[in-house]
């Protein structure tokens, strides 16, 4: 609609519009209001409902047996035994004597030739082996077209000896530039100062080829074979109880390496194999040491007095000549009277985890109890948790709402700083839970859940005034739960009976009254969360799910009808005012025209 200004009236038509339509927009301002309301009181109800969950979560640790029954335990001589106990750990004292530590099965090779540097490769040392530790293998080389002039090439493999064709050695190899074949003759092992034209060299080391003339850029080199030189050997090895580790047939786990490979990675290799073997080159003697990750005598089923280390292949047996009747022995000790062994220095029995640290004849000590302080603490945690948590409900139900501050439209939120509009949002936003049903009957339930006696315990605790723990005397503390002096009366009845202080929080009952008070608080925390979704929802729910999503959908159809309904009542005044401004005009039209007449 083209709107006409005062032109004719010398009225401002838009300012008189806008102060119009600020009267007109008076009932969707207050609809805008109602919604943010709505929004802030939502967010409320899902930050209560954040903290309920996060100390259900806290709570359910506290139905852990784990919780209740830690363990203390001491060591008279660590120097010789360290130990760890589980909550499973009976409170008792363990003596252990005449220690031999188990070891792990060791071979070490016989001394290599001094002048072998483990950081080359072994190819370029094979002067120093016998040359039956090598075993040669094909390897199928592709067809390569060249994308630049050059004379050299590399093979992707190295410790090469020979170049083959199926039906023997091949003494050329064939390149093709523009459709045309030219045989070179292969030399392979020491080098000519200069090469024919007709020649290309080999150098074994590097695979490197080098042509006595260039290539040019699209040639083909034709598919060859060559012979490679590789290392190849199996180890053997044996867990706990005499199985074979290896994926062999026979239970060995085969290794392979190629001449480019140095001594010490072939060692670090071995390591970190599944053969469960440590193994090293020692500078100082010129020795390859491998030993068992593992201690004890881990042989073979089939021979429980074999060796734990089987090896075979010339590079092992033949060029490090390392033993084949290396043996781990068990660890032997008495406990508590008991002779006995084990594979491992470190064992569990009866909950409890020994480690030997020395071999030793004398006694050495272990004694188990209940760690009292430990329980305490978490006791003690999980009430101080419980007392922030009612803090801060009872906070929010308890806020008074102050009616004078509203949520603020966009044009008055312009008027301020982000300081005073932070400030105006703040108190807003004050006492939108105040008097809650829903959290208050949560709060009131929880209260009942501390103190309601626990039927059918262990022992003697069944009310939480019989281990310490009763509420503050002070009423504005509304609930909060106090440790009775400094904690003597709780670390006693931990102390005296944790059964019975573990079946007081944590005991299973098919009725509320046989359950304990964690279990129970749980449930009416759970019960609570589900009424607190129920009004507020989840982030992740949509409005028809939950009661002001509802409402806020409710709302932003009234604003969307009432924004239609204001553009029309807006479009009739700019229409009334062009009928005016028209009809002023039309007005001195004449009047300038009867002017006429009598001038």
């Amino acid at each position: 609609m083209v709107r006409v200004s005062g032109l004719a009236s010398g009225m401002d038509i838009d300012q008189i519009v806008s102060d119009l339509m600020k009267a007109e927009r008076m009932p969707i301002d207050k609809m805008k209001k109602q919604k943010q309301t709505l929004e802030w009181q939502r967010d409320d109800y899902r930050s209560m409902n954040l903290l309920l969950s996060e100390f259900n979560n806290l709570a359910f640790n506290m139905t852990l047996q784990s919780s209740y029954s830690s363990k203390t335990l001491s060591s008279s001589d660590e120097t010789k035994v360290k130990a760890a106990a589980t909550s499973s750990a009976a409170n008792a004292s363990y003596t252990l004597s005449n220690v031999t530590m188990a070891t792990a099965a060791q071979s070490i090779s016989t001394s290599i030739d001094s002048s072998m540097d483990p950081t080359k490769s072994l190819w370029s040392q094979r002067g120093s082996m016998d040359s039956s530790v090598w075993t040669e293998k094909t390897v199928e080389q592709a067809a390569i077209t060249l994308s630049a002039d050059t004379s050299t090439v590399k093979l992707a493999k190295v410790a090469i000896s020979a170049v083959n064709q199926n039906t023997g050695t091949l003494n050329s190899i064939s390149v093709t530039t523009d459709g045309t074949s030219k045989e070179y003759k292969v030399t392979i092992g020491t080098k000519a100062e200069t090469l024919s034209s007709d020649e290309v060299f080999i150098n074994e080391d590097t695979g490197e080829m080098t042509f006595g003339t260039t290539l040019t850029s699209g040639s083909t080199i034709e598919a060859f074979s060559y012979q490679q030189n590789v290392l190849k050997f199996s180890i053997t090895t044996y867990d706990s109880n005499g199985k074979a580790t290896g994926d062999n047939t026979d239970g060995s786990t085969p290794f392979e390496f190629d001449g480019s490979t140095s001594l010490n990675t072939l060692l670090t290799q071995i390591s970190n194999s599944k053969v469960g073997i440590s193994a090293f080159f020692d500078e100082g003697t010129n020795k390859v040491v491998m030993t068992r990750k593992d201690t004890g005598n881990l042989s073979s089923a089939d021979s429980a007095d074999g060796s734990n280390m089987v090896f075979s292949g010339g590079f092992l047996t033949g060029f490090l000549q390392l033993a084949g009747d290396a043996k781990g022995t068990d660890a032997k000790f008495t406990l508590n009277g008991l002779e006995t062994t084990r594979k491992s220095n470190t064992f569990t029995t009866g909950g409890v985890t020994y480690t030997l640290q020395n071999n030793f004849t004398g006694d050495v000590r272990v004694n188990v109890s209940n760690d009292t302080q430990k329980v305490f603490d978490t006791i003690k945690d999980f009430v101080t948790k419980y007392n922030e948590l009612i803090e801060k409900i009872n906070g929010k139900i308890t806020e008074e709402r102050d009616r004078n501050y509203q949520p603020l439209t966009d044009e008055e939120r312009e008027k301020l700083t982000d300081k005073q509009a932070e400030q105006w949002d703040d108190k807003a936003k004050s006492g939108l839970l105040k008097g809650d049903s829903i959290l208050s009957s949560g709060l009131n339930q929880m209260r009942s859940n501390w103190y309601a006696s626990v039927s059918g315990v262990s022992g003697g605790f069944s009310q939480l005034t019989d281990i310490g723990i009763s509420t503050s005397a002070n009423y504005s503390d509304r609930g909060k739960l106090v440790i009775e002096g400094d904690g003597t009366k709780l670390k006693e009845a931990i102390e005296k009976d944790p059964q019975s202080v573990m079946d007081l929080f944590m005991k299973s009952g098919s009725t509320t009254s046989e359950k304990g008070i964690v279990r129970r608080l749980r449930d009416t925390i759970t019960q609570t969360v589900s009424k607190v979704e129920q009004r507020a929802g989840r982030s992740t729910w949509t409005s028809e799910q939950f009661l002001l999503g509802r409402n806020l959908k409710s709302v932003n159809s009234q604003i969307t009808s009432f924004e239609s309904r204001l553009t029309q009542v807006e479009d009739r005044y700019y229409r009334q005012f062009t009928a005016m401004e028209k009809a002023i005009q039309n007005a001195n039209a004449q009047s300038a025209q009867l002017s006429q007449y009598f001038s």
